[in-house]
């Protein structure tokens, strides 16, 4: 990829507009902010501050960045924003590209990603290796070999490996029956089928006039098409990321529909 203007990398951006892209970074924050250290969530936020003029699209040097802080009286290291790059990296939030001028390494291009419903490490932290390399040019993954399940972060559990799996009958009385009998046909796993509903409730959490029949509703017709989406030959990479994109679209035409019953 050449360097150039970061207008010369919006088709990277993954956000209709700015709003979009807020909306994402505020369900990255409810899963991930824990996992990052004061001084890497100040980078974390100043490289989503530079990351405006294209949504979810940062083209700028890391010093530039880390002098940004500094003078706004928030003083970290270079190292300490290239750790948050490398947990970013490994949570899925953040891809980076590289980019070449003159047939050497120009600046990188870093993208931040939808959010995905996810389940993260118990630790505060994680530990990331210091010789991770952050600038390696991204590899996209072949996605008619991706695993849909695969997608889902199961946390292995060496104590007792006979529980590793359980099928939807082990599923949180919080989601209802009507979604739970509908995805086990597809999912028959008590975790996946509480991700889908998890993001029915995030997306959800903040219209004070939807019931919980209006929920299951919504759950319902979204994960139908989504199946029907995949079964007409629809590559999809993250399972949750393409179901969550579904419901925001619903949610949103649901929007217009009552601003246009009301004019």
């Amino acid at each position: 990829m050449k360097a150039g203007n970061i207008e010369q990398f919006k088709h990277l951006s993954q956000f209709r507009d700015l709003n979009d892209f807020n909306n994402n970074i505020e369900q990255w924050m409810i899963d991930l902010k824990s996992k990052f250290t004061k001084s890497e969530l100040i980078a974390l936020k100043r490289l989503i501050r530079f990351s405006a003029k294209v949504a979810g699209v940062c083209n700028a040097k890391i010093a530039t960045i880390v002098s940004a802080c500094h003078e706004a009286g928030q003083e970290i290291s270079r190292s300490t924003f290239e750790r948050m790059l490398r947990k970013a990296k490994q949570f899925g939030l953040i891809v980076v590209y590289n980019t070449f001028k003159n047939g050497k390494q120009a600046h990188n291009v870093y993208v931040f990603q939808r959010y995905q419903s996810q389940n993260v490490s118990i630790s505060s932290t994680i530990d990331v290796a210091e010789n991770t390399k952050i600038d390696g040019a991204y590899e996209t993954s072949n996605l008619l070999e991706t695993n849909n399940q695969d997608v889902i972060d199961k946390r292995s559990d060496k104590k007792y490996p006979q529980y590793s799996q359980l099928d939807a009958s082990f599923t949180s009385n919080r989601v209802p029956v009507e979604f739970r009998d509908l995805v086990k046909c597809f999912y028959d796993d008590y975790k996946t089928i509480e991700e889908f509903w998890k993001i029915i409730h995030i997306q959800t959490r903040k219209l004070l006039y939807y019931t919980q029949n209006d929920r299951i509703t919504l759950a319902i017709d979204s994960f139908k098409q989504l199946v029907r989406n995949i079964k007409r030959g629809r590559k999809v990479r993250n399972i949750f990321g393409y179901f969550w994109g579904i419901v925001n679209n619903m949610l949103d035409a649901e929007y217009m529909r009552i601003v246009c019953e009301d004019a």
